[in-house]
Formats: C-alpha cells, structure tokens, sequence
C-alpha cells in the first residue's frame, strides 16, 4: 500500500488523546492559493461554505486568505463574522431561515441574503421594512441539471426542497414588484455536492445562460451570478491528489457563460477547500478475530465522522504505525449500531491493539458534523504547525 507516513508526526501523536482531528495547515494554505490563483484568472468571487468545516482556525486561515463566507445558518453567519470575514463578502442561504436569522444578516448588513421561497421573500421584506432597510438577495433557482452524484447531496431538481423551480420563477418576480425592501442583486443556483463530471457545470452553465435571457425578456438584468459550489475531491488518492483541478473547473465557466457588461460570477466551494488537509486519528482499541472476518475496532465511531454510515462515503483508510503485511480488515468503531463502520474489507498493513490508523479527507464534514450519541465526548482538532 502507498503510505505517506512522514506526512504524520507520529512520535507527537502518542501524548495526544485519541481520536482527534489533524489538520495540514501547509496544504490547506497551498489549496487557497489554487484557488485564488484560478479563481483570480476571471475576476471571480469565492465564498467559501462554512458548512464543511467550521473550525475557528480554519476558518480564520481562510478569511485571512481574503475568501468570503457561504453561509446556511445564522450560527454560521455569526461564525463567520468572528472568524474575519468581512460582512460585505457573506452570503446566506438555506430554506428555513428564522427571523432572529435575517434580523442578524440584516443588522451585520451581509453582501447577500440566496433567497429560496416566495414566502422567504415576503418575510426578508417585512422584517427589514421594520429595521427601514432594503435587503439584498439573489434568487435560488432550481436548474434542473442532474448533478451525477449522490441522491442525498444534490440538489437542483424540481423534487429537491432547495430554490425556486424554473416554473415559478415568474410568480416570484411577479411578487416582488410589490416588495420595496427587497433588492435583486443575483441569480444563485447549486445542483449538489461531490460533483466530478463537468458535463455537470458546463450544463449549469449554459442553463444559466437561458435564465438570464428569461429574465431580461422581463426587463431584468441581474449583476451577480452565483454558481454555488459542489466540487468534488479524490477520496481514494489524497496523497497523490490532494487538491481538487479548480483550473478546469473556473475554465469551464469561463468558456460558456455569456456576461453581460460588469456582471460579477461567484462560487461557494466548502468540501474541495477543506477536505484533504484533514484526518481523523484514532487507536485500534481490538482486533477481533471472527469466523469469516477480521475486525479492527477503532476508538473513533461515526460520532467522529459519519460520512461512511449516513451517506455510505468511502475514506481512505491508512495505518500508521505498522509495515506489515497487507491483510484485510472491517474497519468499525465503538458506537452500539450495526452502521457504525469504516469500511469493509480494507486493505491494512498487519494491525495490532494501539495501532495509529488515520481516516484520510475528513477534513469536510468531519468534525462539523461530530456528536455525543453513546454520550462520547468530542474529539479535539490539533494543527500541522503546532505540534
């Protein structure tokens, strides 16, 4: 098995309790550099999606490296706020924002509030009509382009809970007429996440196009487009690839979006930002020998990283600590449900009681996504240049 062990600080890992979160802050700095390197080529904006991981540090990196905050929950708005990021560079999106929520982006005066219902609408509009201000929005519209990727991680078709369907689009404009606190600024879409087909983004693409022409039949033209995110990374080779082609991915709209005179394009990348320089580190607690199987028993569960059992996710499994020979392995943790497993018959090096083993790309939805079932407590995050 290729094993990039010296990418591990092993001999500091033995006074630390396990499991934990170890972020490379080195290849985190590097992927941001890609990104603003080929984000910058076109002028485009980058949100990034607090929701993949919104630990303070990492997101203070990311401010600092003058991205902007996606966010989908007034705790995410705040968050973002107090990690850096300037409030003219936030956006909020998500179905079911509360009123203390828009009240928040409201007063923090946020760039942009992704608008997903009529009834959303005429509540941003009542509730800054009491506040004597005009929100900003931008309009989520369902695309209809088929992401190709997981049913439980797309989202722009018609059955999907998020945005505004194309069919309704002139009711909502319609509506607004009458809604003076309330400014159009954008069109927003985002058809899923773990996106690798490009077909995908390049119909998104050219579907925008087509809207944009809808709306100006209206006598609308917007001055944003928002792509949303939904990049995909290689969770089966972080070593070798360990950050996403954010080159292909911007060039593709730039080849077919058709922008209008000063039109600005914005894209909300979470997963493809922070997932390789994270790792959940955990100790084999047992092998267990059973009749058809082997067993490595970590101390990390899906309390840790539930991606394996909510989403059947695949994360490379590496152990650290041994260079024996490769045998086969379930990879489980200790939570009292039959789901929580790793991976099934994984390829690990000979593995004993208190072998290191690392969960590789857990830097997105890992620990953002951690609980206390079986009441475990939640694991720390360590840093690559703190150790």
């Amino acid at each position: 098995m290729y094993i990039l062990k010296g990418k591990f600080p092993i001999e500091k890992f033995e006074a630390l309790q396990t499991p934990f979160y170890y972020y490379d802050m080195k290849l985190l700095g590097e992927t941001l550099e890609v990104v603003k390197t080929e984000s910058g080529k076109y002028g485009y904006h980058v949100h990034y999606a607090v929701k993949a991981n919104a630990n303070p540090r990492i997101l203070q990196t990311i401010a600092a490296a003058g991205l902007g905050a996606d966010c989908v929950s007034g705790g995410e708005v705040r968050a973002a706020l107090d990690a850096g990021f300037p409030a003219g560079k936030v956006v909020f999106a998500g179905v079911g924002k509360a009123d203390w929520e828009i009240d928040l982006g409201l007063d923090a005066d946020i760039f942009c509030f992704n608008v997903e219902s009529l009834a959303e609408l005429e509540i941003i509009n009542e509730r800054a009509a009491a506040k004597g201000k005009t929100a900003r929005i931008a309009l989520r519209i369902n695309p209809e382009v088929d992401a190709h990727t997981h049913a439980k991680i797309t989202t722009g078709l018609k059955e999907n809970k998020f945005g505004i369907n194309l069919g309704l689009l002139g009711k909502v404009l319609d509506a607004m007429k009458q809604m003076p606190h309330v400014r159009l600024i954008g069109i927003h879409a985002h058809i899923g996440s773990q996106i690798t087909d490009m077909s995908a983004f390049r119909n998104l693409a050219i579907r925008m196009n087509e809207i944009q022409d809808e709306l100006e039949a209206r006598g609308i033209q917007v001055e944003n487009l928002n792509f949303g995110g939904g990049l995909g990374i290689d969770y089966y080779h972080p070593n070798h690839l360990p950050i996403p082609a954010f080159d292909n991915y911007f060039a593709v709209f730039k080849k077919l979006l058709q922008l209008r005179p000063g039109q600005q394009v914005h894209f909300e990348p979470g997963r493809s930002v922070v997932a390789q320089c994270g790792t959940l580190i955990s100790r084999v607690l047992y092998v267990k020998e059973g009749e058809a199987k082997k067993f490595a028993i970590l101390d990390a569960g899906f309390t840790d990283l539930i991606r394996p059992a909510m989403y059947d996710a695949y994360h490379r499994i590496e152990n650290l600590s041994s260079d024996g020979e490769v045998e086969l392995y379930d990879v489980v943790g200790p939570i009292c449900e039959s789901s929580d497993v790793f991976g099934k018959d994984v390829e690990l090096n000979e593995t004993h009681r208190g072998d290191f083993i690392a969960l590789r790309s857990a830097g997105a939805y890992g620990e953002v996504m951690a609980s206390q079932y079986n009441c475990r407590a939640l694991p720390k995050a360590y840093y690559s240049d703190q150790l």
